[in-house]
């Protein structure tokens, strides 16, 4: 199975069962709406480019052909989330200038968002989700104290990050004692960059209770609008409530919670 999402310029296919892996893909010589150009690199160049600058290639494309042609490399420890795995220390082992404290650790990001940012309009939103907990340690905090989330946030927020999202389990959770913030709440007071937050909103309990079948209830928006009114963040993003009910912002803007259909582990199953 497989679909092809489109949002203006940006096109996402999702394919089920049929890619082991997450992957991004480029077409020299094509437009996004796969109409030719006059003038690109081929592929060819960009494979000798790349073999040149030592980058070890999965799949190469036969030097001596032309026309339509493919390359594939894949991350050097072969992760599709490679971003993130910078930031965690249990995951970047590297004893080069991309590794070590957090600062440090953060340099990888620098450079893409600093490359994002040359490359776009400066009324070009560039947003970054992050997350203070990982996969394999749900109880994980990237930054123990305030101090330590500046030291991450800051070179980021340098490099040209006009929003942060900050990922948690349930919003309403303070990040650090002593302070009723949530994470993004803290972005947003360390960096002066508006936030996003989200983690279990209009549900009263977090996803990984769905993941073992356990039900959650639905839960009053009261706290999150008043956080919102004091402008701890500017926006909310919403996951498994929407999951259940399409309509789930227009009966909140309406005041017709009570009409909200309720979510249900089943919810996230996938239907073919």
């Amino acid at each position: 199975n497989y679909l092809i999402l489109k949002n203006g310029e940006a096109t996402i296919g999702l394919f089920q069962g049929m890619f082991d892996q997450n992957m991004l893909t480029f077409n020299p010589g094509l437009t996004n709406r796969m109409e030719r150009v006059d003038t690109y690199t081929d592929v060819r160049d960009v494979q000798q480019t790349l073999e040149d600058a030592g980058v070890e290639l999965g799949d190469r494309a036969d030097t001596d052909s032309t026309g339509p042609a493919s390359i594939m490399l894949v991350d050097p420890d072969g992760n599709p989330i490679l971003i993130d795995q910078f930031f965690w220390e249990a995951t970047n082992k590297r004893t080069d200038k991309y590794g070590g404290d957090l600062p440090a650790r953060t340099r990888f990001a620098v450079e893409i968002i600093e490359a994002i940012r040359n490359r776009v309009s400066s009324d070009f939103p560039v947003v970054f989700r992050f997350s203070r907990w990982k996969q394999g340690d749900y109880r994980y905090k990237m930054a123990k104290n305030p101090d330590e989330l500046k030291a991450f946030l800051d070179p980021l927020a340098a490099a040209g990050v006009d929003w942060f999202h900050a990922s948690v389990r349930r919003f309403w959770e303070p990040e650090f004692e002593g302070s009723e913030l949530n994470l993004a709440g803290w972005s947003k007071e360390i960096t002066g960059k508006p936030a996003i937050t989200v983690g279990s909103v209009g549900l009263d309990s977090d996803f990984l209770r769905s993941y073992v079948g356990k039900e959650s209830q639905r839960q009053g928006l009261d706290k999150l609008i008043e956080r919102l009114n004091r402008k701890e963040f500017e926006l909310v993003a919403v996951a498994r409530a929407l999951l259940s009910d399409a309509e789930w912002a227009v009966k909140v803007r309406e005041g017709r919670e009570d009409e909200i259909v309720s979510f249900e582990p089943k919810h996230m199953q996938v239907y073919e």
